[in-house]
């Protein structure tokens, strides 16, 4: 949507700090270098709606097809949560939905980690270190200041007979949050039966 604002006079070009500058006092190589990031730009917002469309008509074939074998046959396709997947007669192209649910840690949390504070501060020196190492990896937000949620369901693995430790696992039970559930589209193919799967790259990372 462009406003008022956003309008600029003809033969001028608004600089970053929104200031209206001639396009003669404009240096060329800027003038290309602004050309081409906004061509790089609509041909990405282009791209962005068709693969959002494609994405929308997957599921809706996906969906139509369960709906119409349940009411043919009476035979109600996919797994647990939604998850589906469906190959060609030949074995050799494969559509998966997906749904994923995205895990978050309720205040709980930090008492798992107040508990288990006290448990390496109990234990005598040295004894566990590999352990405590695990668990402070666990628990470590890095950069992104976000908690790595694999590492820390991942203690809740470990077999540690200490009451104290089972119950910081409990406490990291009783904080998981389901904070959203998102579907994905995936598609699969290889070149026989007998060979793995390879993902058709949709991520322009991985194309």
């Amino acid at each position: 949507m462009t406003t008022a604002s956003d309008t600029v006079p003809e033969g001028y070009m608004k600089d970053a700090k929104g200031r209206l500058v001639p396009l003669k006092a404009v240096k060329p190589e800027h003038l290309l270098e602004d050309e081409l990031v906004r061509r790089v730009h609509e041909a990405a917002a282009q791209l962005a709606e068709r693969l959002a469309a494609f994405k929308r008509a997957g599921f809706a074939d996906v969906a139509a097809l369960q709906s119409l074998l349940h009411e043919k046959y009476g035979v109600r396709m996919g797994g647990q949560k939604g998850n589906i997947s469906l190959s060609t007669y030949d074995g050799r192209l494969r559509v998966t939905v997906a749904m994923g649910e995205s895990i978050t840690f309720g205040p709980e949390i930090h008492v798992a980690k107040t508990l288990l504070d006290q448990l390496f501060e109990r234990w005598t020196e040295g004894a566990n270190a590999s352990l405590r190492v695990v668990v402070m990896d666990a628990f470590d937000v890095g950069k992104e200041g976000k908690m790595q949620t694999s590492k820390i369901l991942g203690l809740r693995r470990l077999d540690v007979p200490d009451p104290e430790w089972k119950e910081a696992m409990e406490a990291i039970a009783n904080s998981i949050r389901s904070d959203c559930t998102k579907t994905y589209l995936r598609l699969h193919t290889r070149e026989t039966p007998d060979q793995a799967w390879n993902m058709v790259p949709l991520d322009l990372a991985k194309a």
